[in-house]
């Protein structure tokens, strides 16, 4: 028989990564380096989220308009909160 603790499991998070996200990012004054976010959402959620959720969330809240993804070197990004004053083109849009 396993018991829970033997388990190392990781408790269930009732918010969802991309709110989790658009929280951490408002709270530094909507803008943020993806290290730091990194440690932050492991902070929040006990682990470290891998490359490819971080990416997937990233992605959907951009398509969906709630952030701006911007690279600053070929290893770091800028995320930053668009707020109803701002707004980005897409590629082709003019």
């Amino acid at each position: 028989m396993i018991y829970w603790g033997e388990l190392n499991l990781v408790p269930w998070n009732s918010m969802p990564m991309t709110n989790l996200i658009v929280d951490i990012v408002k709270k530094r004054r909507g803008v943020i380096l993806d290290d730091e976010l990194e440690r932050a959402l492991k902070k929040e959620l006990g682990k470290e989220p891998s490359e490819s959720e971080l990416n997937e969330a990233l992605l959907q809240l951009e398509i969906n308009g709630l952030v701006h993804v911007s690279q600053i070197t070929k290893t770091k990004r800028r995320i930053e909160v668009i707020t109803e004053a701002e707004s980005f083109l897409a590629v082709d849009e003019d």
